[in-house]
């Protein structure tokens, strides 16, 4: 069997070991997670992610492991941003603490998913339209202004695009239902607002995955390298909600941070060939 496919298969299984003890042993039940229990797993994701960046230097050589450490924190850094939406999101629809943990379960495995068919379809592209890359600087400068313009400004959850289409659409219960996403009553099948959460989740990280992915491929072209970062650094998103969604709107200027990250990485893909 060819070399490649053995790689990434491999490493889809370790990927499906990992998140079936996440959610059969460390988030089995509704529970709240503490900021011990978050910190202590955000350094086990961590070291993951040095076992593996030391195996990429080992086994692929020094520059395959740099790309891999700075795509990793690239992708690290830029999910910050995430986390501030996501805390805006459950502070609106005021979702219960020992819930959370499930909705952003089951909002990795998508974000994986939707993140996979990103890399690979950029990856094509790029191989196929070498300029492209020059369109994905000029995006991410875009994207850097646009959220140094917008720092003071937070999403109208309620008039959201998103929120108005799917309660157009579905049957919803006033309230939740525990953990369910969906309940039966009278023989309709109705939507609960943690579904709706669910949606929101998946909806925003499909937005920061088009900032975040072309701002790797500035450091590597290469699809696994990419790919990998980018399943590290959303694996720990979950924990480091958990760590800093009490404290997160002290970081007044990360913002501006970020915002920097994107258009330097975006001015880089411009003259750097």
């Amino acid at each position: 069997m060819n070399e490649t496919v053995l790689l990434w298969a491999g490493f889809a299984a370790f990927i499906g070991v990992l998140l079936a003890f996440d959610l059969g042993v460390l988030s089995k039940g509704a529970k709240v997670i503490s900021g011990r229990e978050a910190l202590l797993r955000c350094a086990a994701y961590f070291a993951l992610a040095m076992a593996f960046a030391a195996g990429v230097f080992h086994f692929q050589g020094a520059d395959k492991g740099l790309e891999f450490l700075t795509g990793y924190l690239i992708e690290y850094s830029l999910s910050i941003d995430n986390i501030f939406v996501i805390v805006l999101i459950f502070t609106h629809f005021a979702v219960p603490p020992q819930y959370q943990h499930r909705v952003l379960f089951w909002g990795i495995l998508g974000a994986l998913a939707m993140r996979g068919v990103l890399i690979l379809a950029g990856s094509a592209l790029i191989q196929e339209f070498h300029w492209i890359i020059y369109v994905f600087g000029a995006f991410l400068i875009f994207s850097g202004i646009k959220m140094l313009r917008s720092v003071d400004e937070e999403p109208d959850m309620e008039n959201n695009r998103v929120v108005r289409f799917v309660r157009s659409r579905f049957t919803m219960t006033e309230g939740y239902e525990g953990e369910r996403f969906f309940v039966t009553r009278d023989g309709v099948r109705m939507m609960t607002p943690l579904f709706l959460v669910l949606i929101l989740i998946e909806v925003t990280d499909l937005v920061f995955a088009v900032d975040s992915i072309p701002a790797v491929f500035a450091v590597t072209t290469d699809p696994f390298i990419v790919w990998t970062s980018n399943v590290f650094a959303i694996l720990g998103l979950r924990a480091l909600y958990f760590a800093l969604a009490s404290i997160i709107h002290r970081f007044h200027y990360l913002k501006y941070g970020l915002s920097l990250v994107l258009v330097v990485v975006g001015a880089k893909m411009l003259l750097v060939d």
